[in-house]
């Protein structure tokens, strides 16, 4: 009975979020199509790679319930998560400080807002291992509820797309998004193929800039292509 009484409230709060948003927010509410349903999974993504390339050490931040942690099978593997999953409880800013172990795939999937999915990512290339790779969830928000920072949707994306765009500028950094799972950002230690030129505030963009040019912005990659590219 708690609980359901619990759900409520947060729908009631989403609601009021809704609602200030309308006059204080982004006036935009065209949407994409992207059917997450059809596409491959974070799972298949992850487990594709571990088996291809045999990796051994794997690290996820952000683990909620475990519900990719629990499906990843290889030889070493770490979660971070300061509520609940995985199996060290700290955030990931403390777990960077005191980490000295490095991995051939990370996975991020914690706070999902701009300025800590990019620090996240940062500090993950420290201690990627040579032709290691790391992924970044929910880069591809298909409408403006699931992108807006403070949540105000059940699903909920963030703005993690901006840390992508921005780090696309990178010239030691080769990023891509594979159309899949909600959008997976994939980065590599190495020269920048495709350097995105964007002199512009990152924070200043817009979910209509993203829509209009997300395809550029996140340089948009299939599950084939993926398989070439790693």
């Amino acid at each position: 009975m708690g609980k359901m009484y619990f759900m409520k409230f947060i729908r009631f709060y989403y609601i009021l979020k809704r609602i200030s948003f309308f006059f204080f927010g982004e006036k935009f509410y065209k949407r994409l199509n992207y059917k997450w349903h059809t596409l491959p999974s974070r799972f298949d993504v992850i487990n594709y790679l571990v088996k291809k390339n045999n990796y051994k050490s794997y690290l996820e931040i952000g683990c909620n319930k475990d519900d990719l942690f629990s499906k990843v099978f290889i030889e070493k593997k770490v979660g971070v998560d300061p509520n609940e999953g995985g199996n060290v409880r700290l955030t990931s800013d403390s777990f960077f400080n005191i980490n000295t172990d490095t991995f051939d795939i990370i996975f991020i999937d914690g706070l999902h807002i701009y300025e800590q999915v990019k620090r996240d990512i940062l500090n993950s290339i420290n201690i990627l291992n040579d032709k290691g790779i790391i992924l970044v969830h929910d880069c591809l928000p298909n409408k403006i509820w699931e992108q807006n920072v403070p949540r105000m949707n059940g699903a909920w994306s963030g703005d993690v797309w901006k840390s992508i765009v921005d780090l696309r500028r990178n010239k030691n950094l080769d990023i891509y998004t594979l159309v899949a799972d909600r959008g997976i950002g994939v980065i590599l230690n190495r020269s920048n193929k495709n350097l995105l030129s964007l002199d512009i505030d990152i924070k200043k963009l817009r979910f209509s800039d993203y829509y209009y040019n997300h395809e550029k912005l996140m340089n948009l990659i299939s599950f084939d292509d993926f398989k070439e590219l790693s």
